[in-house]
């Protein structure tokens, strides 16, 4: 039996995390800690309230006294850290919490972590699995190949330093203190419960309020999309299976534009909720003033963890974008009470 402590589970791949541990380990001990910020709903732990080894705190990752009190009374053998700020825009628009909570954040639960797991006497049997992002390697040239844990970083927005800092502090104290850590680097993820500021749920939320669909700079930036399901499976196959200190790229091949993603996603929408008035989604589309510093590229190559444990994405973008936009579509009260002020915000990150 595992005793797992989830920061960030009331967040968009931590709530599906959390789902996805307790369907498959029911007698496991499951604690989340979130702050609650902005993108952050308890609402999204539902699902598992009335699991019986499930338990919610109120809390900031930065906390030490709060973080080593759960270390202590709930005897964590196993983190998955997942919170963090993670919107480039806002990264750009006021970098400030984004370094604070990235990379002081990690640095806590490190500190902690190794106080608690590495004095005598302690359990042997212990993982740190710290998730992050490709946007550490920067943009990868057109043509080139996806990026292995092999690239080196080139962070390009506060959020990516952000957390190419955390990934450093990460391999630090395994190097330094024999610290037991993997740590994961994943594409872009989508499905159900993510915050709708980002692109997916944005094209839906416009879409069905018939506004127009921003798209920006000329759209042809391009991104590996993982649904969060295969994501979820990868983080618990590398908790399982992965070699103490690795580092494993988890992507799906599922490489697009982001027009090409946006049109997929309004023909799907033309099908499962047509337009009132008979026209396109598709015809709401409307290229933006583009992001500063917007990397055109991300592609990583996942080869490593399919090798080494076996893992493998299951669900393919065609039937990922299905899956997500019926969830938003069946449930309009969590967007009602998630996101209903989003769609009309005025943009971030311009400056």
């Amino acid at each position: 039996m595992r005793r797992l402590l989830v920061t960030g589970g009331a967040g968009f791949i931590g709530c599906n995390f959390v789902r996805y541990w307790c369907q498959r380990h029911p007698d496991d001990r499951v604690v989340v800690i979130d702050a609650l910020t902005y993108a952050g709903h308890q609402r999204n732990l539902a699902p598992v309230a009335s699991h019986p080894g499930f338990r919610f705190v109120h809390g900031d990752v930065r906390d030490e006294e709060v973080i080593d009190g759960l270390f202590d009374t709930e005897e964590i053998d196993t983190v998955v850290h997942l919170a963090a700020e993670s919107h480039v825009d806002r990264s750009i628009e006021g970098p400030d919490e984004v370094v604070m909570t990235n990379i002081l954040g990690t640095h806590t639960l490190l500190k902690i972590a190794r106080a608690r797991w590495l004095r005598p006497g302690a359990a042997s049997a212990v993982r740190f699995h710290h998730v992050s992002t490709d946007e550490v390697y920067g943009s990868i040239a057109e043509g080139a190949a996806p990026a292995t844990e092999r690239h080196g970083y080139a962070p390009n927005s506060p959020y990516a330093a952000s957390k190419a800092a955390a990934d450093h502090l990460v391999r630090a104290y395994s190097r330094t203190y024999g610290l037991p850590v993997t740590v994961s680097n994943c594409s872009n993820n989508y499905g159900p419960y993510q915050y709708p500021e980002k692109l997916i749920p944005v094209v839906i939320f416009n879409a069905l309020a018939g506004r127009p669909i921003p798209l920006y700079g000329d759209g042809r930036h391009r991104r590996d999309w993982l649904f969060v399901d295969d994501h979820c499976s990868a983080i618990a196959t590398i908790i399982e299976r992965g070699a103490t200190g690795a580092y494993y790229n988890v992507g799906s091949g599922s490489e697009l534009s982001n027009r090409e993603l946006v049109e997929q996603v309004c023909a799907q929408l033309d099908t499962l909720r047509p337009r009132a008035d008979g026209g396109r989604y598709e015809d709401l589309i409307k290229r933006v003033a583009d992001r500063p510093g917007h990397d055109r590229r991300y592609a990583i190559d996942a080869g490593r963890l399919i090798r080494e444990t076996g893992w493998t994405p299951s669900i393919g973008i065609e039937e990922g974008l299905r899956r997500t936009i019926a969830w938003y579509l069946d449930n309009a009260a969590w967007c009602e009470a998630v996101g209903a002020d989003v769609v009309s915000r005025e943009r971030r990150g311009l400056t």
